[in-house]
């Protein structure tokens, strides 16, 4: 007969309270407050920005379907989009949490353009909260605030965590779900397994790269059965499937609806199925436009630095040092969500590659590691941490990853290269009557972001949709001219296009299509002639 997990030796992992789940000594109280004000300033100063920058297209398409939710009915299951015609355009999407609670807000407040990225920053200050938790419960609190200082600073989670994406409520959700179950695994608390795996569902139905963080629950629940702790074992066996069934229905769905409606499109492509192993293989699995994104996007070189420091003192010390004051099953938790992301993007590397927000569900170990760095190179000799020499170390290191890592790299992912467009969407929200449709030319051909800020339904052109190549135009100007007519006499009044307008192979618009403009020139009316868009109304 096993023994009663009541007689069970209590390590000092074990022995620790409830308490231990939220900072009890004033001094981390307030470094846990300076940090979390640090990460909200640097995410805030952003908030007010046009929907432009780098990662505008998946933007627009996230903004379209809080619109409308808000305008054409609120079932949270039709996510639809206004970029592929009149409508309705739904499309199998992620679960829209996020657009959902954009578009309750503008149906209170009004419609603003950064709503979104407000919600974002408020969902990604749970990330920095259930981060430092977590880590103070796998490590202790001096780790806790180096790890959740590392996601503050760090520019791919600023970038995407001020972004109108659904990324930042999935990574937001699933953190808070893992440091939940972290504590009901060392408390044996009632009522855990049911808000993490509340939060851990809501945080994979939000983005599905999420459910591959659900490895550490898996590894948590094998040391659970080896330990003998059925009582854990029995409540998290039935909470996690009752959240698997969940995502599994939603997803299901999803995919149907993609293919029963027009534009036939379900979200998502470029993974190993689609393109197969050895295309993968030969490509590397991607790998050198995921390493270009990691020092010229996310992370720099200090953050890189920070990162391998952290991951090599692990290894070469586990069990040592913080690690032996640790359970080894929570030690090990970093390292499980590393290896799980790290499977997620070797599964979907060329979808990843091509929409490097999905990487932001590696952030949460990147800065637990990126923080085991910090430490580990300011305590270099026997330095203590809280000494002068060790304090000064510490900002010397912080003062880098801010002037070497933040300061160049935000920036860069925050530039306004679709300003054009929204200007163009905001002359085309004057010209148009409220039913007109629009066809629209962004900077970066196939980006709805013009067709957004119009207002309006529409196409992008080439038109979009389906399994359809859609960034790059047609050789020639007859094909490109058959498809204009075609949308002509689908309904749409108005044709423009930015006069930088590119496709993938680096082709102007008003170059390569010089005589679809020559034609309109002959059977349409130029209403718009400026430096950065031509408009046309349709006869």
């Amino acid at each position: 007969m096993s023994q009663p997990e009541q007689t069970l030796p209590a390590p000092r992992w074990k022995s620790w309270s409830l308490q231990s789940v939220l900072p009890v000594q004033f001094g981390d109280q307030m470094l846990l407050a300076a940090i979390f004000l640090i990460a909200a300033a640097l995410r805030f100063v952003h908030v007010t920005q046009p929907l432009v920058d780098v990662f505008s297209w998946r933007e627009a398409s996230t903004a379209m379907m809080a619109d409308n939710f808000r305008l054409h009915g609120w079932n949270i299951f039709f996510p639809e989009v206004s970029w592929t015609g009149p409508g309705p355009s739904y499309q199998g999407r992620e679960f829209e949490l996020f657009a959902y609670i954009v578009a309750i807000l503008q149906a209170i407040f009004g419609w603003h353009d950064w709503f979104g990225r407000l919600v974002a920053v408020l969902f990604s200050l749970v990330t920095v909260f259930s981060l430092h938790r977590l880590v103070a419960l796998v490590w202790n609190e001096r780790h806790a605030h180096a790890a959740a200082l590392s996601y503050a600073v760090m520019p791919g989670a600023i970038v995407i965590d001020s972004s109108f994406l659904p990324d930042p409520v999935m990574l937001a959700m699933i953190t808070l779900g893992v440091w939940r179950y972290v504590a009901y695994w060392v408390e044996g608390g009632k009522g855990y397994p049911i808000l993490a795996t509340a939060a851990f569902t809501l945080g994979a139905l939000s983005k599905l790269p999420g459910l591959g963080v659900g490895l550490v629950i898996l590894w948590l629940l094998g040391h659970a059965v080896m330990r003998e702790r059925w009582r854990v074992v029995g409540h998290t066996l039935l909470a996690t499937a009752l959240g698997l069934v969940v995502i599994a229905g939603y997803y299901s769905w999803a995919v149907y609806l993609g293919r029963s409606y027009p534009p036939y499109h379900v979200a998502g492509s470029g993974y190993i199925w689609d393109y197969g192993l050895a295309r993968f293989a030969a490509e590397n699995f991607y790998l050198d436009d995921i390493w270009d994104m990691a020092w010229w996007w996310f992370y720099g070189y200090p953050m890189i630095v920070l990162f391998g420091v952290g991951l090599w003192v692990g290894v070469r010390k586990f069990g040592a040092a913080a690690d032996a004051e640790a359970d080894p099953a929570l030690v090990a938790v970093p390292y499980i969500w590393l290896l799980a992301g790290s499977i997620v993007y070797l599964v979907a590397a060329r979808e990843i590659s091509n929409n490097p927000w999905n990487l932001h569900v590696l952030h949460v170990p990147v800065a637990i590691f990126c923080g085991r760095g910090l430490i580990a190179l300011a305590e270099i000799g026997g330095v203590a941490l809280s000494s002068l020499l060790g304090i000064a170390r510490l900002a010397v290191m912080v003062i880098a990853v801010v002037a070497l890592s933040l300061v160049p790299l935000v920036p860069r992912l925050k530039d306004p290269q679709g300003e054009e467009a929204r200007l163009m969407g905001q002359r085309l929200d004057q010209l148009a009557a409220p039913d007109d449709l629009v066809i629209a030319i962004s900077p970066e051909v196939g980006d709805p972001i013009a067709i957004y800020y119009s207002r309006r339904h529409g196409w992008v052109f080439p038109p979009g949709g389906g399994d359809k190549t859609w960034s790059v135009f047609v050789e020639d100007n007859a094909t490109a001219i058959t498809q204009l007519e075609k949308l002509r006499n689908e309904g749409a009044r108005w044709f423009a296009v930015t006069k930088n307008a590119k496709d993938w192979k680096k082709r102007l618009f008003v170059e390569h299509h010089a005589g679809v403009l020559a034609y309109l020139d002959q059977n349409a009316e130029k209403v718009e002639d400026t430096s950065n868009y031509l408009i046309y109304r349709l006869r």
